[in-house]
């Protein structure tokens, strides 16, 4: 060529070139841009290649490797000239490169450092069309709408961008600039084909706007929550102002701290409560209120000030209002009654509320709960109840510790708190429902609470104060005293709460029952109307139990059925009246017949009086014998002391038949006895059915049925000797429930039928016996 011919650059590329490894991403052709080496090796790959004509390979590592090998490259790369080279103090160098052209490699010369490899360069494809101008367009006009949306994007890019004259080389600057994946990069350096190569571009332009437009979004949002808070802040800012100028406090801690530092005051605390509330309201006073411990403090000063410390103790009463309140709201319960009356005159004199806590023990149903509610009203003090069946937690009593998130403070200091009295009444229903688990016993927490020598200085987990208790007048419920502990039952005044008979169940239907439930279901007084005999087949086929809340359930489903007729028959100011007919109308089918009644009709067959927490009730024991191998087998879920008595009454009755009726072993060798409890699905325990268990075998034994309308109790000693029993009131109940007229007990316990009321023990006959044999005597008539 002629000297004067300029010769494109393209032309002057070599065939072989040195290759510098690129960690980062790829560098695409027709790009001025510095670069920084800091390998010694690629350093001397530099200045090697600037002895010689300068050009370098730029090619992308395909992992990163501290000392690349030729198979740890991509097979492209850019061609690069090295302009100008600066050396770092730290040894390294920083280039400046201009890019020429895309190659591939052919073959490796040199495959570890310094790398050589053979090149061929490759050319656009596909550049020059109609589509190509319009997607040069497109690419241009996306770009123009990120760049204006974008900080980054210089003036200088865009208008390198704009003067750019080769559609591949535009698809290249601007795959360069995009944030786009260096893997992403990398294939789009190896296409060749211009148009591909710009669509692959479009794509992820598209992707860079929806990105800009959630980014766009994002940051709005943010400064708009910026924004409102700073005006919240001039605002506060503004209004502490204004309140300082009032003389306000001006800051809500400002005023809790003032709030409680009054209370706090107004108490008058000494020792170490003094002591450890004011460490507690100093802290408060310095803590942020940002910190999680500024809640917790502030929750337990608001206890402390919400407690009746100083509250006074009112120690006067009118017993003679008590009284009159006691009958107004119970029908019957005489003796418990009248032990309330003088445990609350013994309080009235004595003027101190210390002493023993009531503990109310009796069946479901008969007015627990009403009788401490009752109690609370005659004493004119506040009321507060809560239950403790089936609770596991001590903390449930005693608090959880401060230290525990969520923590609580008991229930003893939270009734308390709400009824802000230092001497309510507390009522602790279900106590002998408690469980114990992991977590701690529940009622050897209650053992320190009701204990009068020790609650004077109750300390709650929560509060971890002591606190005077002692005022309170503790109230509990159960249904047996069975499952309650024993430290527990001596920390507290037993009364028996007998079941209630069907004319006691009458009578409180009339003045109780049945006004409460016309009221609840929205009938007005005297719309209905109910015969004595009504009320009476209530009581004996649907509500034999020995509470009453089958009963009002009954009076319930009467009362809607005649709201029913009023509404949609238009009877509303009609009367109702309601007789035994009527009764199985609305009520259906009895769930207890005449003939349900427990009796003995057959030889092997008594009836014997158990006691349940329940209430008392009738048992039917059962025996029959088979011919067959000699034995005794049991059914009926007996527990293990009723399986001992059923042991003795089979041994005794076997001594008193071949003793005094001269029937010897052979009868029982050759027969096996079966004895059996009815209801088999009730557990069943106590030593109490003995003497039934034993008459029941002697009525087989000598096949004679026992007296009509007898039920007997007693626990049988292996000698035939009748031993005393307990609840003697409830079983007497339950024998007059089930139309029983005699009834035998043990002489030891004769002196029991005093406290039986009188309306109770009408119409039956009691036979108190020392021996077995005076048992069969009565019964059988021997």
């Amino acid at each position: 060529m002629p000297e004067t011919e300029i010769i494109p650059i393209e032309q002057l590329l070599p065939n072989k070139l040195p290759i510098i490894p690129l960690s980062g991403r790829p560098i695409f052709p027709g790009i001025f841009t510095p670069i920084m080496i800091g390998n010694p090796e690629d350093v001397k790959v530099v200045e090697e290649a600037l002895l010689a004509d300068g050009m370098v390979g730029l090619v992308m590592i395909k992992n990163d490797f501290e000392k690349p090998k030729a198979e740890d490259l991509h097979p492209v790369g850019t061609a690069a000239k090295i302009v100008k080279k600066i050396n770092l103090p730290d040894g390294g160098a920083n280039i400046f490169i201009s890019t020429l052209k895309r190659f591939k490699i052919k073959k490796f010369l040199s495959k570890e450092t310094p790398i050589v490899a053979a090149v061929g360069y490759l050319d656009e494809e596909n550049d020059d069309t109609d589509e190509i101008k319009a997607l040069t367009r497109a690419l241009l006009g996306e770009m123009k709408q990120i760049s204006e949306n974008n900080p980054l994007f210089s003036e200088e890019m865009r208008l390198n961008m704009i003067n750019i004259d080769h559609p591949g080389k535009i698809a290249d600057f601007i795959a360069s600039i995009l944030n786009i994946d260096k893997n992403d990069q990398q294939k789009i350096l190896e296409m060749t084909d211009v148009r591909e190569r710009m669509e692959k571009v479009l794509i992820f332009i598209k992707k860079e706007q929806e990105l800009l437009k959630i980014q766009k979004r994002v940051q709005q949002e943010i400064n708009e929550k910026i924004e409102k808070s700073q005006r919240e802040y001039f605002l506060k800012e503004e209004l502490k102002a204004i309140k300082g100028e009032l003389g306000m406090p001006t800051d809500a801690k400002g005023t809790d701290y003032q709030r409680f530092k009054e209370r706090i005051e107004g108490f008058g605390f000494e020792g170490e409560v003094k002591e450890q509330v004011e460490q507690e309201l100093e802290k408060f006073n310095l803590m942020d209120p940002n910190s999680s411990e500024f809640i917790v403090t502030r929750n337990w000063l608001d206890l402390v000030c919400s407690l009746p410390w100083k509250a006074p103790v009112s120690g006067d009463f009118d017993l003679a209002k008590a009284q009159d309140i006691l009958e107004g709201d119970h029908y019957g319960l005489k003796d418990v009654k009248e032990r309330i009356i003088e445990y609350l005159a013994v309080r009235k004199l004595k003027k101190d509320a210390k002493g023993s806590i009531l503990c109310l023990v009796g069946p479901p149903g008969v007015g627990k709960t009403s009788v401490g509610r009752s109690i609370a009203r005659a004493m004119n003090k506040q009321f507060y109840r809560f239950s403790v069946g089936g609770m596991r937690d001590e903390a449930e009593i005693k608090g959880h510790r401060r230290t525990y998130v969520g923590a609580l403070p008991g229930k003893i200091v939270a009734g308390l708190k709400t009824t802000k009295s230092r001497d309510p009444v507390f009522m602790i229903d279900e106590i002998d429902k408690m469980g114990s688990s992991y977590q701690g016993d529940p009622s050897s927490a209650l053992l320190e609470t009701l204990d009068p020598e020790q609650n004077f200085s109750f300390r709650d987990h929560y509060l971890d104060l002591p606190f005077d208790v002692s005022n309170v007048f503790f109230i509990c419920t159960a249904n047996t005293l069975d499952t309650v502990p024993g430290p527990l039952i001596d920390r507290m005044e037993i009364i028996q709460l007998p079941g209630y008979i069907d004319s006691e169940k009458l009578e409180i239907a009339k003045h109780y029952l049945i006004p409460k439930s016309m009221e609840k279901n929205g009938i007005r007084k005297g719309a209905v109307r109910y015969t004595r005999d009504a009320l009476a087949f209530i009581a004996e086929s649907y509500a034999r139990e020995a509470g009453v809340r089958n009963f009002e359930k009954a009076l319930d489903k009467i009362h809607r059925k005649v709201a029913k007729a009023m509404v949609l028959e238009g009877k509303e100011s009609e009367r109702f009246p309601i007789d035994k007919s009527a009764v199985q109308k609305h009520l259906g089918k009895p769930l207890f017949r005449e003939d349900d009644i427990k009796r003995a009709t057959q030889p092997g067959m008594t009836v014997g009086l158990a006691w349940t927490s329940m209430g008392g009730d009738t048992l039917i024991i059962e025996a029959v014998s088979n011919p067959g191998k000699e034995g005794f087998k049991l059914t009926g879920k007996m527990g293990e002391v009723m399986q001992e008595s059923a042991g003795i009454a089979y041994t005794y009755a076997r001594h008193l038949a071949a003793e005094r009726y001269e029937i010897g072993s052979a009868w029982f060798e050759s027969r096996q006895i079966h004895l059996h409890i009815p209801e088999g699905a009730t557990p069943k325990d106590g030593p109490s059915a003995g003497v039934t268990m034993a008459t029941a075998l002697m009525s087989l034994v000598l096949g004679k049925k026992i007296k009509d309308r007898l039920a007997m109790t007693g626990e049988l000693s292996l000698t035939g000797q009748v031993l005393p029993i307990g609840g003697l009131r409830e079983k007497t109940v339950a024998a007059k429930r089930n139309k029983i007229r005699d009834i035998i007990i043990p002489k030891a316990n004769e002196r029991d039928l005093e406290e039986i009321p009188e309306n109770v023990k009408k119409g039956i006959s009691f036979h108190p016996v020392e021996t077995m044999e005076e048992v069969l005597a009565i019964a059988l008539g021997e």
